[in-house]
């Protein structure tokens, strides 16, 4: 059984990989034999992610990229291939925080454009490029893919003055059940992972607000809130021989957040 989780081989891609949850992301990945490339805006925190990453003993490697720029999406894709030869998985990580200072009475178009260009356009740019190569390989008789988006439980419940940030997680969750339909001729699932309140740098002034802590962590069944690590397992998993069946579904994780 423990066959199923050897990655070795295999090739993934974390975009936001140098922090939080994609760096968990990426650590697990990688200590499971596969080769990683994470992408991100920092070249510091790049840096200092794949200095982490390189304990595991796996292939590793950092590109500067800012997936709401397509180019820029496509040169670290072609670097990554020119690196490893192949890409398997694609875990469209990458984006930003909606925020939730403003109402939607006050928003203006650039705000909601830039969430947009960040957690939606990074998503199909970064999915775009892998899926086409995707189905090249498998057009050669190599029949294998993984498109994974971190989307978020906003997209399922109403967060007042964060509709930007939910529509886009919205819109992801639709994506990766049209993409499951359409690519699995190619050997690609596609599934989205639904992160609740999880303790990172994004959520940081979040988790130091008293007020906060106090509304929110006695809604949480598990009692605490996620950290990067609690995804590394259904990363594994997503990337793994034992998900081949697995496709065009919506992965709450969220120590029992919205079921309660």
């Amino acid at each position: 059984m423990a066959g199923m989780f050897d990655l070795t081989g295999r090739v993934a891609v974390v975009t936001g990989g140098n922090g939080g949850i994609g760096l968990g992301m990426a650590e697990a990945l990688a200590g499971a034999g596969c080769a990683v490339s994470i992408w991100g805006r920092d070249a510091q925190k790049n840096r200092q992610a794949l200095e982490r990453l390189e304990t595991t003993g796996s292939p590793v490697a950092a590109e500067i990229c800012d997936v709401a720029d397509p180019q820029a999406v496509q040169r670290a894709f072609d670097a990554t291939l020119s690196r490893f030869g192949r890409v398997d998985g694609m875990f469209a990580n990458a984006g930003m925080a909606g925020g939730g200072r403003r109402s939607f009475l006050e928003r203006d178009a650039e705000e909601w454009r830039q969430t947009f260009a960040v957690n939606l356009d990074g998503v199909v740019a970064s999915f775009q490029v892998a899926a086409r190569h995707m189905a090249e390989r498998a057009g050669a008789g190599d029949a294998f893919g993984r498109l994974v988006a971190t989307s978020s439980v906003a997209s399922l419940l109403g967060a007042a003055r964060n509709e930007h940030y939910g529509a886009t997680k919205g819109a992801l969750n639709a994506m990766v059940r049209a993409l499951a339909v359409e690519l699995a001729r190619y050997g690609v699932t596609a599934n989205a992972i639904l992160p609740g309140w999880i303790e990172s740098d994004m959520t940081a002034g979040l988790m130091a607000n008293e007020k906060f802590v106090t509304l929110n962590l006695p809604r949480i069944p598990a009692r605490r809130f996620g950290r990067p690590e609690d995804f590394g397992g259904i990363a594994v998993y997503l990337m793994s021989e034992a998900s081949a069946y697995h496709t065009g579904q919506v992965l709450v994780i969220d120590g029992g957040y919205t079921v309660a």
